[in-house]
């Protein structure tokens, strides 16, 4: 693998303009391979501001130790300048996020300087198109203190797409939750400034309704943070949090939470209050 070293954070405005013209069919056929760059970003230091801002958009605690989610933020911008590569093997714009496991391997504090590296493997075919892994790691000096993996899913058709179907789970009346939540275009706005994550799904419902939603949805990884509001304060520094994303939260709604305390952590969930299919499952171990 190569490795290309960023002298400073890329900038996401950009990174989506670039987004835009990879969907566009006839720029040519992607790679056929994950990519073989590594980028690398040293030094980075947390903006207090931003910090707060994506407490108040998730709900979760402002204080010196970060949310285990908010690292997801520090490396977005170097994730999709990957993404947006001719490497990279499908387009950014109209990928799936499908699922994310966070390995926090200790509390980071929001004055250590941190070092990023992130780069793609792990392309294979699905039933539903093509995913790939991608890996994202936070170190301190030499200590691996953060480590994510992002599986991003292309809709397309491939030697799988023939294959047998899982049966959809049948919508039933779900029990009482552990609390509601209730999110609308102005929490997932202010979410993707500080983000910035402004995929249009998110944030225009032209965009929503080009990409086959009926309004905008919230992002993904604003609902695996903002489903930790349950639990906060009893979520250990050392942990692994493994999110799978279902249906769409389609703007604005009101979810049901439920959190379930098993001997080796919690069991997670946002789902329809009325017909009870999931949003988002989740274990934290």
């Amino acid at each position: 693998m190569s490795v290309v070293e960023l002298e400073e954070q890329p900038k996401t405005s950009e990174i989506y303009a670039s987004a835009a013209l990879g969907a566009l069919p006839f720029l040519g056929s992607k790679s056929s391979t994950a990519p073989s760059t590594v980028y690398e970003l040293r030094g980075l230091r947390v903006d207090p501001d931003n910090l707060a801002g994506y407490c108040r958009a998730t709900g979760l605690r402002f204080g010196d130790t970060l949310p285990v989610t908010y690292p997801f933020t520090l490396v977005f911008p170097t994730v999709m300048k990957l993404m947006v590569s001719k490497e990279f093997p499908f387009a950014a714009i109209g990928s799936v996020h499908a699922e994310n496991v966070i390995e926090q391997f200790r509390g980071i504090s929001s004055s250590e300087p941190l070092d990023i590296r992130v780069h793609a493997e792990n392309l294979r075919e699905h039933r539903k198109g093509l995913l790939i892994d991608v890996i994202s790691e936070i170190s301190v000096g030499r200590e691996l203190v953060w480590k994510q993996t992002s599986s991003f899913l292309s809709l397309q058709k491939t030697s799988l797409s023939g294959g047998p179907r899982e049966a959809p789970p049948a919508d039933e009346v779900p029990p009482p939750p552990t609390r509601t939540l209730r999110v609308d275009q102005r929490t997932i706005s202010k979410y993707a400034a500080i983000s910035g994550d402004r995929n249009p799904i998110h944030v225009s419902t032209l965009g929503a309704k080009a990409f086959g939603f009926p309004r905008t949805i919230a992002h993904g990884m604003w609902s695996a943070a903002a489903v930790l509001q349950t639990i906060e304060g009893r979520v250990p520094t050392a942990v692994t949090y493994s999110v799978r994303f279902g249906k769409p939260i389609v703007l604005p709604a009101t979810v049901n939470v439920y959190a379930e305390s098993i001997e080796s952590g919690w069991d997670l969930s946002l789902k329809h209050p009325k017909k009870g299919y999931p949003y988002l499952t989740a274990t934290l171990r």
